[in-house]
C-alpha cells in the first residue's frame, strides 16, 4: 500500500484537498449537509489520488531518464519519501499503477455525477490536461499555465457543489488566484529543485530556459499577485469577512509565500526552492482553517 500512496503523493494530495474545502466554505458561508460533505470529500480524495498517479504514469519515461544518474534528489518535506516515483524506480509495476488510477478515477466520476452532473466535464478534463502538462516537459515553459488550470479544477468543482450557478466573473477571479499560487508557490519551485535532473533530459522549464534571476522574479511576481488577489476573495462570500479575515489571510500569505519567496529570490538556492514549495503546500490548509473559524463564528452567533 505504501507504494501506491507514494505513487499518488498522498501527503501532498491531502494538503491540496484543503483548497476545495476552502473554496466551498468561502462561497457557501456555511457547512454543507453531512451527506454532501461526505460524498464531496470522497470525490476530492479520489480525484487527487487519481490525477497524481496519472502524473507518474504519463511521465514515467522522463522520470527514468531524469534519475538515471545520481538517483532521486532529496525532494521536499511533503514529498520526501524514498518511494517517490515508484514506477520509475522499478518498485511498482505499470499495470497495477494503472489499475489504481482507474479505480480512483471511476470513484471521482461517480461522486461528481451524484453531487452535480455539471462537474463531470471538469473530471473528464482533468486527466487530459494533466497528460498534456506531462507531455509538454520538453516542449515549452508555458506548460506552467496548464498546471495552474489543473490545480484550479478541484476548487472550481467544489464551488459548483455548493453554488450550482456561480458568478463567472468571480470564478475567474478565483481561477487567477489559484493559478498564481500554483505557478509561484508550487510549479516553478518544484522545477527549480529538479533543475539538474531536468537539464539532463532537455526539459523546458522556467528556471532552465530563463535562468535563476528571471525565475526568481517570476516567483515573486506570482506570489505578490496571489497575496493581492487573496484580499479580494471576500467578495465571493455571504459571510461578513472584514478586516480580521483580511489580516489573517495576509499573515498566511506573508509567512507561507512571500518570506520564503524572497529568500529564494535572494539566494537562488535549490533548497530554498524546496523550502518555498513546502511552505506554499501549507497555504491551502491555512486558508481552510481561517475560513472555518469564520463559518463557526457565524453558526454560533
Amino acid at each position: 500500500m505504501r507504494k501506491f500512496l507514494a505513487l499518488s503523493r498522498s501527503t501532498h494530495g491531502i494538503l491540496d484537498i484543503a483548497m476545495p474545502g476552502f473554496a466551498a466554505l468561502l462561497w457557501l458561508g456555511a457547512f454543507p449537509p453531512l451527506t454532501v460533505l461526505g460524498v464531496a470529500l470522497l470525490t476530492a480524495v479520489a480525484g487527487y489520488t487519481a490525477i497524481y498517479a496519472l502524473n507518474d504514469l504519463v511521465g514515467v519515461k522522463a522520470d527514468r531518464e531524469k534519475f538515471a544518474g545520481n538517483g532521486i534528489n532529496p525532494g521536499y518535506s511533503v514529498e520526501a519519501s524514498a518511494l517517490r516515483y515508484p514506477i520509475a524506480q522499478g518498485k511498482l509495476g505499470f499495470a497495477p499503477a494503472m489499475l489504481w488510477f482507474a479505480l480512483w478515477y471511476l470513484v471521482a466520476l461517480a461522486g461528481a455525477w451524484w453531487l452535480n452532473p455539471r462537474l463531470v466535464p471538469i473530471v473528464l478534463a482533468a486527466p487530459v490536461l494533466e497528460t498534456l502538462y506531462c507531455k509538454l516537459l520538453k516542449v515549452g515553459w508555458w506548460r506552467v499555465f496548464v498546471s495552474g488550470i489543473v490545480k484550479a479544477l478541484g476548487p472550481i468543482a467544489a464551488v459548483l457543489v455548493v453554488v450550482p450557478r456561480p458568478d463567472p466573473g468571480l470564478l475567474a477571479l478565483m481561477l487567477a488566484w489559484l493559478m498564481c499560487w500554483e505557478i509561484g508557490g508550487q510549479n516553478i519551485p518544484a522545477d527549480w529543485n529538479d533543475v539538474e535532473e531536468d537539464r539532463r533530459v532537455g526539459a523546458q522549464t522556467i528556471p532552465l530556459v530563463f535562468g535563476p534571476r528571471i525565475a526568481g522574479a517570476a516567483v515573486l511576481l506570482a506570489l505578490l499577485a496571489t497575496t493581492a488577489l487573496s484580499l479580494a476573495l471576500p467578495v465571493m462570500s455571504p459571510l461578513p469577512l472584514g478586516w480580521p479575515y483580511l489580516a489573517a489571510t495576509l499573515a498566511a500569505a506573508v509567512y507561507l509565500l512571500l518570506l520564503p519567496g524572497l529568500h529564494l529570490t535572494r539566494t537562488h538556492a535549490p533548497r530554498a526552492a524546496a523550502r518555498l514549495f513546502d511552505r506554499a503546500s501549507l497555504y491551502p490548509l491555512a486558508q481552510l482553517c481561517i475560513i472555518t473559524l469564520f463559518v463557526l463564528a457565524k453558526a454560533w452567533s
